[in-house]
């Protein structure tokens, strides 16, 4: 039986915030706050103290990178040390090294913090999205990952503008030791969440086998001794004769069927991260000078609509496919870009503030929940890992390159390439419509959920 035709996705009464959700809901709006808290501060801080346009680039841009390159080491952590033990240490390194800025202002102890910084983000951001998809009850997959993506954007909705807003009126030490503290206050969440910690001579849920493919002799999705089944997109792929592409780095990094069907979400889900980097780094600075307070607003209206967008996408998703609201997503980030080419009128920024958020909320749901549906249950683990790598380089390139054309260019230049290549992927976008249908992981996938995963009372 597919999500679908099961009784939760037909009733929707299997509650999605069971115990070990709300924690993991918890920690994961703690360690976000931390972040966006001094997304836009620390560019700002470096601009101001003489980087000027490629030294605040430089900022996130390093951060970024030591978020890419911890990513693909959290799947071994987890099974090696447990949820507990490696989402704990994410917050700490997401929080407390900006406390060292109050001491000192030299660039390279900046870059230091943002590196250390990355790897707290890829920590958590890889770790929750594996969970939020193994806790998801039968058939809400995709909704379960629109509240997990509510979770990573309201801090965004607070974070971002107060940020801003706190710098400009107290200046950058308050927001430095709030970070610290933020973090630290979610710590106590970590208790909650399941251990996931692999036992001698057994394998975790996720995690690569010994031998080609996902089940090793067991046949696809294989898990505990039970043989699983394919998701729904992969099934409807290999029955209704859907090409199955091939992408020997997806593949290597997924170890599984369906990699290559996840080269479409994943330059999607680049190019838009891509334009979110240029975004939070550089939208303050462009707007310096102009009407008080339009940064603050702007990223507010931005960051406020974001998550509305991913959890409309993930309702959307569960009932008529992911790939199916690609193509306007796309659009809505590209026309939201372009916008900004208007600098001068408050009025164009926030309507492109509006544009943007709805399109880049829904296309962080709609590739996450397309790659979900496209691989056995066994490549979740690797299916994070990929989808988190996208949206980390792409924000990182996006802050770097920008920042060394407007150099060049200027602001308004700048956002018009951005947009014009975001404009590039709508043919990507238009032909991932073929895998339409609900994403919905089957109920299959949820059979062996433990005792500590049953809903809430």
């Amino acid at each position: 039986m597919s999500g679908r035709e099961g009784p939760a996705a037909a009733t929707g009464t299997v509650r999605l915030l069971t115990r070990p959700m709300l924690m993991l809901l918890v920690a994961s709006v703690g360690g976000m706050g931390g972040f966006y808290l001094l997304l836009s501060v620390i560019p700002l801080y470096a601009a101001t103290a003489g980087g000027g346009g490629v030294g605040a680039g430089l900022t996130t841009g390093a951060m970024m990178l030591a978020t890419v390159v911890a990513e693909s080491a959290v799947p071994w952590f987890l099974a090696r040390f447990g949820h507990r033990a490696v989402v704990g240490a994410g917050l700490l390194l997401l929080g407390v090294p900006a406390a060292a800025l109050t001491l000192w202002s030299a660039f390279p102890l900046t870059l230091g913090v943002c590196l250390a910084r990355g790897v707290g983000l890829g920590i958590v951001v890889v770790a929750g999205t594996k969970l939020a998809a193994e806790l998801a009850p039968p058939g809400r997959r995709s909704e379960n990952l629109g509240l997990y993506g509510v979770s990573l954007g309201v801090p965004a909705v607070l974070g971002l503008p107060a940020g801003v807003w706190l710098s400009d009126r107290y200046g950058f030490a308050p927001v430095f030791l709030a970070t610290a503290a933020l973090t630290l206050l979610a710590l106590p969440a970590v208790a909650g969440l399941p251990s996931g910690r692999t036992r001698p001579g057994r394998r975790s849920p996720g995690s690569p086998g010994p031998g080609p493919g996902p089940g090793r002799g067991g046949g696809p999705g294989r898990e505990g001794g039970r043989s699983g089944q394919w998701s729904p997109g992969l099934r409807r792929r290999r029955e209704g004769g859907l090409p199955e592409r091939r992408s020997s780095v997806l593949s290597g990094l997924l170890g599984g069927p369906g990699a290559g069907s996840l080269a479409g979400p994943v330059l999607i889900l680049a190019a838009a991260t891509f334009a979110a980097g240029v975004l939070v780094t550089f939208l303050p600075l462009a707007l310096l000078g102009g009407p008080a307070h339009l940064a603050v607003v702007a990223l507010f209206v931005q960051s406020s609509v974001a998550p509305l967008a991913r959890w409309g996408a993930g309702w959307w998703g569960d009932r008529h496919g992911a790939s199916s609201l690609l193509l306007p997503s796309v659009l809505a980030v590209a026309l939201g870009t372009a916008g900004l080419v208007r600098l001068e009128s408050p009025v164009v920024v926030i309507v492109s503030m509006v544009l943007f958020g709805a399109g880049f909320g829904a296309v962080q749901n709609l590739t996450l929940a397309a790659m979900f549906e496209r691989v056995p249950r066994s490549g979740f683990g690797r299916v994070s890992v990929v989808w988190n790598l996208a949206f980390d380089a792409g924000m990182g390139l996006g802050a770097v390159g920008f920042g060394l054309l407007i150099d060049r260019t200027g602001y308004p230049w700048g956002f018009a390439v951005t947009a014009a290549l975001l404009l590039a992927v709508l043919g990507p976008a238009w032909r991932e419509r073929r895998f339409e249908g609900p994403s919905a992981g089957s109920a299959a996938d949820h059979a062996d959920r433990p005792p500590e995963q049953e809903r809430l009372t």
